[in-house]
């Protein structure tokens, strides 16, 4: 038996793959190896095979900006053909990961959530599972910060998080007057204001905050000219929350200006005018 395996192998794993990741999230248990037994009887391959098959296809998920299955550590030197295998069964689910019920209004605020702000990450205090080159390429192939940035449903639901958590902070403090103007920028006067969110210190100071990813803590996002703008001229009041793992329990970090000191900013396109 070859060693690399084939289309159908690879499509009926990934199936399973996702099938597994859709119970976890849902924080039902898990028989992996029963699982691992049963699509053994579909494909010829050892349990042990399989899964480190599946171990390869979480490292495709932390490349691609998805959640992986607990349990489950990104195993490198992976077989390419996993990256189109799940690429394809992504594009043909594109509502796996919906994270607001279609039935809850998009600028209503529900009870504070628990969220937890860490330092952000660099690679002294958390070195990434896989090469993190290889997990750039591919980011850059699947466009993962292009995709969280025009999924409206994940950064309206990213946003909210962080407004009911601005509000709890600010109530717990006692200054329930600068909780109840906390301002959801973004929905309640639109874009373009370099910044989703305004709230405040308890001190009274104001904190304009942007971002969100189902993805790990490194996964790439976009800024736009006009938020780096905002952060450059309003350094003391600029914060980035950078929201992640939203498909689980969303964690967050959170950077100040100057940017340039814990991101590396590239250049994705370029305005283009006729001479």
């Amino acid at each position: 038996m070859s060693e690399d395996w084939g289309e159908s192998e690879n499509t009926a794993l990934v199936a399973e793959y996702f099938a597994m990741l859709a119970d976890d999230l849902a924080g039902l248990r898990l028989n992996k190896l029963e699982r691992y037994r049963l699509l053994a009887e579909r494909i010829p391959r050892p349990v042990k095979s399989i899964e480190r098959k599946c171990q390869n296809v979480s490292a495709v998920m932390l490349g691609f900006g998805q959640p992986w299955v607990q349990g489950l550590k990104p195993a490198r030197h992976y077989q390419r053909a996993l990256e189109d295998v799940v690429e394809r069964w992504l594009a043909a689910h594109p509502d796996w990961l919906l994270p607001v019920p279609a039935d809850r209004p998009a600028n209503t605020v529900h009870e504070a959530p628990t969220l937890w702000i860490g330092p952000p990450p660099t690679h002294r205090n958390e070195p990434p599972p896989v090469d993190p080159k290889l997990m750039a390429a591919l980011g850059q192939r699947f466009d993962i910060a292009g995709r969280d940035e025009r999924n409206r449903a994940l950064g309206r639901a990213g946003e909210e998080v962080v407004v009911r958590y601005e509000q709890a902070t600010l109530r717990q403090a006692g200054r329930e007057d600068l909780a109840d103007k906390v301002r959801w920028t973004s929905v309640q006067d639109g874009d373009g204001h370099g910044f989703d969110i305004a709230s405040f210190e308890t001190d009274g100071r104001e904190r304009l905050i942007e971002k969100t990813t189902n993805g790990w803590e490194r996964t790439p996002f976009h800024i736009s000219r006009n938020e780096l703008a905002v952060a450059d001229a309003r350094r003391d009041d600029w914060h980035l929350v950078r929201l992640y793992e939203f498909a689980r329990q969303p964690k967050a970090f959170a950077i100040r200006p100057p940017l340039e000191a814990h991101v590396e900013l590239t250049a994705t396109s370029f305005l283009a005018g006729l001479r």
